[in-house]
This record gives structure tokens, sequence and C-alpha cells, in this order.
């Protein structure tokens, strides 16, 4: 069985999804590693410690005691180093709470889910394969779609933002942390009934 009895250390995982590497820094993709930066440097957090294939810090957050997670394997294979952290903390697909961009929604706009598919992001996907469950709470922070049907949506998800949306994009990093703390201290759907929409 994948997951027990919870020992003492992590209450939550909080992974904020992201690629490692100068190039991709300012990148639609790095929403996740933009709100674990902007928490870090808010709260005077360090995380920096190699664990999981993730830098890692215990953090308390939303009144728990919560892994913050920045993984260093690259976006599609997330899901390696989020399993080898539920495991070790012994943590239910429940206590998993991602942070991602997602490009069908608009620029800046929130969407807090309990669960559901991966709808094409290959770091949520990974995450649902290694944790052979889709019921994660996620929150999702809206980059846009490309701007025509026929451009190449790597090229989208790792390009930069322009320095308007980045101004956009800012808030809704202060936003997506603030619905991740409820998501831990009051429930999916009280962070639903604040965030979304």
């Amino acid at each position: 069985m994948l997951f027990g009895k919870k020992t003492g250390g992590a209450e939550w995982l909080l992974v904020c999804l992201g690629n490692y590497g100068r190039r991709y820094e300012n990148t639609r993709h790095n929403i996740g590693f933009l709100a674990a930066e902007r928490l870090i440097a808010r709260d005077g957090l360090r995380c920096n410690r190699l664990r999981f294939r993730a830098l890692t810090e215990v953090i308390d957050f939303g009144g728990a005691r919560v892994l913050l997670m920045m993984p260093q394997t690259y976006m599609n294979l997330s899901g390696e180093a989020v399993r080898e952290a539920a495991q070790f903390y012994k943590l239910p697909p429940e206590r998993v709470l991602v942070l991602s961009d997602d490009v069908s929604l608009p620029l800046g706009k929130l969407r807090v889910r309990a669960g559901g598919s991966a709808g094409g992001h290959n770091g949520l996907k990974n995450i649902i394969a290694n944790l052979g469950s889709d019921r994660f709470p996620r929150v999702k922070v809206g980059v846009g779609a490309p701007p025509h049907a026929d451009y190449d949506m790597a090229d989208w998800v790792t390009g930069a933002f322009t320095a308007q949306e980045r101004k956009v994009i800012d808030d809704a990093v202060d936003r997506a942390l603030a619905a991740a703390e409820c998501v831990i201290a009051h429930g999916v759907t009280e962070a639903q009934n604040r965030f979304n929409g």
C-alpha cells in the first residue's frame, strides 16, 4: 500500500511546479516556482535543501506543517519527486496540494480544484501517474492560450511574460498563495468559494 498512517513531520505537501534553470525563469510554465520564490522572500524562508529530487523546506503554512517543494526534475517528471515525498511522510493524495500554470484560463485567473484530469499539463499528468490518483487538490493560475491555433504549445509555455503580463501574474501569484493557504486551513470548498470566478 502506497499510503498508510501518517507519521511526524509534514502534514501536507505544497508542490510548486516549474522547470529549473535560468532559461525558464519568468516563463509561463514556471508559475509554481514564482509562487514558491514569492513565499520564500515574503516570509524570510529558505527552500534550498535537496530532498526527494526537489528543493524543500518544512514550513508553517495555513496552520499546518507543510513541506514546500520545488521539484528539480523537469516538469514532465515532477510526479517522481512528489511520490517520494508523499511516501516518506505517508500522506494521501488529498494532502498533496499542487500549484501550477493553466493555459485554458485567462491570464491571472485562478481555479481551485479538488482533483480531476491533467488537462494536458504534463506535470499534473506525471503526478497523477505516480500517485495513482487524480484526487489531489490544486491551485491553477491562468497564463492564457497561445495567440493562434498553430502556435507551438511548448514554445508558448516556456515563453517569457511581457512586462505588462508580469504585473498581472505578480498579483495572481499572491492570490494563488492565499488560495493555497485557504485550502490547507479551511478546505477546498471554502477556497473555491473565495478564489474561483
